[in-house]
């Protein structure tokens, strides 16, 4: 059995993949596994890992079950202590797995450790060093634009991007996986949340470095599917995650974040798109999938709130 599964979601990514599996075997670390879930491509994908890196094994999906899917399938086909999550249009550094391996086994409650991301193309630049999350319901990448010299220590964050990040696999299990209804975007933070509240810790670890080159699947930064799913699953991961308190204490703030998007995102001409995904958000808000509250997670309760405050401190020193 390998001490750990990297796990690749693949939607028609075949060129990305070349340079990511042959990155991989250029890691110094070797007691892994591989795992490229196809889903559904119709470039040749499958075929042509197959026919290339016959050591890798591939996961081929029917049809496109999203990012979230094709995770929790890769996960469930794995029997490694430890999972590593990795976009397809990445280029691991030959430590990347090795240094993520040593950050998640340093300490018993950390939950995940996530990568430096660098830009592809601007190699000298970060693209994410840590996931954070704020009561104004955003969720945005530390770091990023930076100079890469930036982001050196090994930090907590409030949730690993699961771009390219290490998982214990079976508290990932305990948790329930990767929210499928989420489909793409915020899940990695709604994940990341929810080991928060059982008490979990998320490591940034600055020595494992990968490239990313980033909306390889959706082909740009801001479209109207992107925007309209994360306006959706940014509703759902405010109402699933927090109590009714916590909605109650931070709802006018939500809604100023929520204000703030719409005149945003209508200068780009996507207001429309937004507002769409909000609404569709609502119909997310229902009371089964909302994370029961339990009496012994409050103090983890509070100092997410605490974090969520802080936070947008961290979010308006980017602007």
């Amino acid at each position: 059995m390998p001490e750990v599964t990297v796990i690749i979601p693949n939607y028609n990514g075949r060129s990305y993949l070349e340079i990511c599996l042959a990155a991989l075997e250029r890691q110094t670390f070797s007691d892994k596994k591989i795992i490229v879930v196809d889903n559904g491509s119709a470039d040749g994908s499958a075929e042509w890992v197959r026919r290339q890196y016959p050591q890798a094994e591939v996961l081929a999906l029917e049809k496109n079950y999203g990012f979230c899917g094709a995770v929790n399938r890769g996960v469930q086909a794995a029997d490694s202590p430890y999972v590593l999550l990795l976009n397809n249009d990445t280029e691991p550094e030959p430590e990347f797995v090795e240094q993520l391996v040593a950050g998640i086994r340093s300490q018993g409650d950390v939950f995940s450790c996530q990568a430096k991301l660098l830009d592809y193309r601007d190699r000298e630049r970060i693209d994410d060093a840590g996931d954070y999350y704020c009561a104004l319901g955003w969720a945005f990448a530390r770091g990023k634009g930076q100079p890469k010299a930036r982001c050196r220590r090994q930090d907590e964050i409030f949730a690993a991007c699961g771009g390219a990040a290490i998982y214990r696999r079976a508290v990932f299990q305990e948790l329930g996986g990767l929210d499928e209804r989420h489909f793409a975007y915020l899940e990695d933070i709604d994940l990341g949340y929810r080991a928060r509240i059982q008490g979990y810790r998320n490591l940034f670890v600055p020595r494992a470095q990968v490239y990313h080159v980033g909306s390889a699947t959706t082909g740009s930064r801001y479209n109207g599917w992107k925007v309209r799913m994360a306006a959706r699953n940014s509703l759902y991961l405010a109402y699933k995650n927090m109590p009714l308190a916590q909605l109650i204490l931070n709802g006018p703030l939500l809604l100023l974040g929520i204000i703030l998007k719409i005149l945003f995102f209508g200068k780009k001409h996507l207001g429309k798109a937004y507002l769409q995904g909000v609404i569709q958000g609502f119909s997310l808000c229902k009371r089964e999938y909302k994370v029961p509250y339990q009496n012994k997670n409050w103090k983890n309760y509070c100092k997410i709130q605490l974090e969520l405050w802080r936070n947008i401190g961290f979010r308006l020193r980017k602007f």
